[in-house]
């Protein structure tokens, strides 16, 4: 159900508006650091083995493989809040919204690493994209849960009350039909 048909639909589309602003400007961010030519003397070969690269960061010592990994879980993790937070949806299934994010992450991540085929210097990593679709799923996990409650809680009490909201919604699904659907009459098929 979307809370922009409530009273509170004003604060709802300036809060979508936000979202869909930063979602924006991260993801020119992100472009502009993963898709850019880089003066390199050489480059490593593509890695399109899973868990192979992660494998061979660990090998590195623990604080070369952290700041690798972490680099890797971090750049595209704003996602994780950033879409949901564009898609202004205050009363939907966790599970649903977790899907739908990871998913269009992950979608995301892949079109940058297809991009990265055709610029000099970067390199395909299958790797960067595990990595990448994870830091979604966990930065989604860790804010959007305890925001959407927040949010919920916070409309209750004071800006507009949304527990009309579920009533409203089973009282539509069980309203009765607004009359017949109008038909044509059939027209004779000519011999």
């Amino acid at each position: 159900m979307d809370v922009r048909h409530s009273s509170g639909g004003r604060a709802v589309i300036h809060f979508r508006a936000a979202g869909t602003v930063l979602l924006l400007a991260h993801l020119l961010f992100v472009g502009w650091l993963t898709l850019r030519p880089l003066d390199v003397p050489w480059v490593t070969a593509a890695n399109l083995q899973p868990l192979a690269g992660i494998r061979a960061d660990l090998a590195l010592g623990p604080v070369e493989a952290a700041r690798r990994i972490g680099e890797g879980l971090l750049l595209l993790a704003p996602l994780g809040v950033l879409l949901p937070m564009a898609g202004g949806r205050l009363l939907v299934s966790p599970w649903a919204s977790m899907a739908r994010t990871v998913a269009a992450g992950a979608l995301i991540s892949m079109a940058i690493e297809l991009g990265q085929t055709g610029v000099p210097g970067q390199v395909v990593d299958v790797d960067s994209m595990l990595l990448n679709t994870t830091g979604i799923a966990l930065a989604h996990l860790l804010v959007v849960p305890v925001s959407r409650a927040r949010l919920r809680r916070g409309n209750r009490a004071g800006a507009g009350d949304l527990s009309h909201l579920g009533h409203e919604l089973r009282s539509f699904r069980n309203e009765a039909p607004q009359g017949a659907t109008p038909t044509i009459p059939r027209v004779g098929i000519a011999p």
